[in-house]
């Protein structure tokens, strides 16, 4: 099943046609899809009109760098905020980080979208292309938070995604740009970085995405194509030494600069379904012909985001009446802010 990027704020006959693919789950949206809160309400019910099963309409808006819906939307601040309040009183910060996920997700929600990735599990570690992305570079703030965050999510009525497993945070380089890897051992990993990911499933969380980083002690290949990492790890049972999550994989962009070590466009997307994701994310327009050509013949697991999809828009007519969301948007704007410049494309 692949996740697509479509190229602007409309549909092209092209990309209607992509739409009619078996292989299509759904479409990712970025800032080059977003024009208003009308034309992305209007370009939803367009790729939902214009294929013949329930797609998956989902964004990154986490907040801070990276928030593609921005005129008309609340203002989230960075989830790193929310750390730094841990450190002066645990509760309000994570307060405030169920009211930042109730927010960001009834606003995607009121969009007509069904699924933000969110939120950042990540520990703040110096890695380029997490930085305050990360609530904390602490496993334990990192996990009480995340449980807060979860919670927030879901009482909008949105999944959450964890990401980036097994945890991006605590290599320096960006996997859009470069290669990636840590070579910790597996309890080393297990007594930090894949805390935070432990607290989330524990909350409930509905998806988990993949890290293109290599973590040579534990596994040859990328964590998104390693049978070791999905499949030995993420959903063994806890009684044999894994994390028994029982939800959505996904992999990350298989137009990243660390996922080309798996070769061209059919090879990464093989990889990474045969080593147990669910979905693959497709999200430049260019890959797109030739990932709906790698997965001719295999067989398509229809039902991995049946509890994704499907959910129903909130209305901004609905949202805006609610008292709560004024209320939130005043709580997080009064709390500290953070610089959004170089927002990851």
């Amino acid at each position: 099943m692949l996740v697509i990027g479509i190229a602007g704020t409309g549909l092209s006959a092209r990309e209607r046609d992509w739409l009619q693919h078996d292989a299509c789950a759904g479409v990712i949206l970025f800032t080059r899809n977003f024009a208003s809160k009308a034309q992305v309400a209007e370009l939803s019910a367009a790729i939902r009109d214009a294929a013949p099963r329930p797609q998956l309409v989902c964004v990154d808006q986490e907040g801070g760098r990276v928030q593609r819906f921005r005129d008309g939307y609340a203002a989230l601040p960075p989830l790193g905020t929310f750390g730094r309040l841990h450190a002066e009183d645990a509760e309000a910060a994570m307060a405030l980080a169920r009211q930042h996920a109730w927010l960001m997700a009834s606003e995607v929600r009121a969009s007509g979208v069904d699924l933000s990735f969110a939120p950042v599990v990540d520990l703040g570690r110096g890695n380029l292309a997490i930085g305050d992305r990360a609530f904390s570079a602490e496993p334990d703030v990192v996990a009480a938070l995340t449980r807060a965050y979860v919670e927030g999510m879901h009482e909008a009525g949105m999944a959450a995604t964890l990401k980036h497993f097994p945890g991006h945070g605590s290599v320096r380089e960006d996997t859009h740009f470069d290669d990636a890897v840590d070579d910790r051992t597996l309890d080393e990993i297990r007594a930090t970085d894949l805390v935070p990911f432990a607290a989330g499933i524990e909350a409930g969380a509905d998806a988990v995405m993949l890290a293109h980083v290599v973590y040579p002690q534990v596994a040859p290949e990328p964590a998104g194509y390693s049978p070791r990492w999905i499949d030995g790890l993420l959903r063994a049972a806890p009684g044999d030494g894994g994390l028994g999550f029982r939800g959505v994989v996904f992999s990350d962009d298989i137009g990243m600069a660390a996922a080309f070590s798996a070769g061209g466009v059919r090879q990464r997307i093989d990889a990474h379904l045969d080593a147990g994701c669910d979905v693959v994310l497709v999200c430049h327009p260019e890959l797109v012909d030739d990932s709906f050509a790698a997965v001719e013949g295999r067989t398509l697991n229809t039902m991995a985001l049946t509890g994704l999809i499907g959910r129903g828009p909130l209305g901004w007519d609905g949202l805006l009446a609610d008292a709560r969301h004024e209320d939130a948007q005043v709580r997080l704007s009064s709390g500290p802010s953070s610089d959004t410049s170089g927002a990851i494309a």
